[in-house]
């Protein structure tokens, strides 16, 4: 099924995103046609050898028209959108792409570097990355980085040529107050299956999992006791990371796919190759603008 946009100033060729309009019970049909993002360099998908890489040059992509601007915006929209977020679903089939998103901020000229690195679940191997640079679209506030990250992180998704079967998001999905952190907002903005996986807790309260790897304790929610995601450890006698399903797939399934992309380090392969690709492009965007 077609999923629609729900910010009109987003268009995109490979998905197009749910407009679950405010003030109305139901989506508007929204074409998706493509969106020009700055100066892309697109190579095609190598068989060996160096892989493709997009990016948005060093051209900021503007905020979307509708894109929340307060606080009370902010709240009011997670509010609304929590909603729809679908937190059961299956594992990654065989051969499935999955893709690990991240940013990095240059808060001299506002702006925020977002990165998307596709990966072959099963085997590790880069697939694809791209790049994008788009304006900070929102205050810091604790409980709303969504609206920060987003556009770019969108932006990033939207310069690849391979649809993601599954978004691994440096974040949270359920785990979050209102049940709608970076992981949820995304799958639900796309209709992408994503989880979240996390370097701390976040606000809520766990038992530290046994030192084995794979062992996992629930990660609760210290007033309603509700479970929203769990603490694994992912390397024996390491710190766990903090794991919660975001849209379209379920705990233990998002668990098991951790592990899988965790072969050699405490964080999936997918966290790690996009936090270094967009460490890289930050860096080349500084670089270029001192010359």
């Amino acid at each position: 099924m077609a999923l629609d946009n729900p910010y009109p100033a987003w268009e995109f060729s490979k998905f197009t995103l749910t407009r679950h309009m405010r003030g109305t019970g139901g989506a508007q049909a929204h074409r998706p046609v493509g969106r020009q993002l700055g100066t892309v360099i697109t190579t095609p998908r190598p068989t060996a050898g160096r892989r493709p890489t997009r990016t948005a040059g060093g051209t900021a992509v503007p905020i979307p028209a509708d894109w929340p601007t307060t606080e009370a915006e902010g709240l009011a929209e997670q509010l609304r959108l929590r909603t729809l977020v679908e937190p059961s679903g299956p594992r990654p089939d065989a051969g499935a792409l999955v893709a690990g998103v991240d940013v990095a901020y240059d808060d001299e000229r506002d702006l925020v570097v977002a990165a998307a690195v596709l990966l072959d679940h099963d085997t590790l191997t880069v697939v694809e990355e791209a790049t994008a640079v788009g304006r900070i679209a929102f205050p810091y506030v604790s409980g709303l980085l969504a609206f920060r990250e987003l556009p770019a992180v969108l932006d990033a998704l939207a310069a690849l040529t391979h649809t993601p079967d599954l978004v691994v998001c440096d974040g949270y999905g359920l785990a979050h107050p209102r049940r709608l952190g970076l992981a949820s907002h995304l799958g639900v903005l796309t209709g992408l299956r994503t989880y979240g996986v996390a370097k701390s807790p976040f606000t809520f309260a766990h038992d530290t999992p046994a030192a084995e790897r794979g062992s996992r304790t629930p990660l609760v929610d210290r007033d309603s006791g509700e479970e929203v995601g769990c603490a694994l450890r992912t390397r024996a006698g390491v710190k766990p990371v903090f794991v919660s399903a975001g849209h379209r797939i379920g705990l233990a399934e998002a668990v098991d796919s951790t592990l899988a992309l965790a072969r050699d380090y405490r964080l999936p392969e997918t966290t790690r190759r996009a936090d270094s690709l967009c460490r890289r492009a930050l860096t080349e965007l500084q670089s270029a603008h001192h010359e």
